[in-house]
């Protein structure tokens, strides 16, 4: 088990600490700033989300960088990177902050490209994420701590800016499922012959 495959366990370990303490109601207190209202228990899940999101970057940079890349690492951590995000947007709407049918859009997506790669898997086909996909992993990563701060630091400004990155994101989310079956629709012909 070397260091990125760890930090890819990590990562999962991660992922019910980070719901426990978004989901349950500690009574820990809370605190304004910029206009945002804070509860202890958000502002910790939130740093734990943030900590796991880093991993995965750092995990992915330690493997190319010094050729650890494993089959258990090409498995683990796709996987763990969709986990990491799908529980959070699922405890997000369990909260009532932004709505299921959004959430619904963005893991549909996911589920539906995962299916594609595996067939273009099967076929011997690796394809990349492009800068569609990076674009909307990106908004994913920072409406994701912005919603569960209530918008700190943007809270003041009356602008909820957590809602319009979440908006953004569920955009290039579409975008980007769609984009990437257009580019790989070779894999579906044999259907319509």
């Amino acid at each position: 088990m070397n260091i990125p495959n760890q930090l890819t366990v990590l990562r999962i370990f991660l992922i019910p600490i980070f719901l426990l303490l978004f989901l349950i109601p500690f009574n820990w207190g809370e605190f304004t700033v910029l206009g945002a209202t804070i509860t202890v228990a958000h502002l910790i899940a939130t740093i734990v989300f943030i900590v796991a999101s880093i991993t995965d970057w750092l995990d992915g940079y330690l493997a190319r960088k010094y050729n650890l890349v494993t089959n258990f690492g090409k498995f683990a951590d796709p996987l763990a990177d969709k986990l990491l995000v799908m529980a959070a947007f699922i405890a997000l709407v369990g909260a009532d902050i932004i709505p299921s049918w959004a959430v619904v859009i963005i893991v549909s997506r996911e589920l539906a490209i995962t299916g594609l790669r595996l067939l273009l898997a099967e076929g011997g086909e690796v394809n990349a994420a492009n800068m569609l996909g990076k674009i909307k992993t990106f908004t994913q990563l920072i409406a994701i701590p912005l919603l569960m701060l209530s918008n700190f630091p943007f809270a003041a400004t009356g602008i909820r800016v957590d809602l319009i990155i979440f908006y953004v994101c569920v955009f290039f989310t579409v975008l980007s499922g769609v984009n990437y079956f257009y580019q790989n629709r070779h894999v579906f012909s044999d259907g319509f012959k």
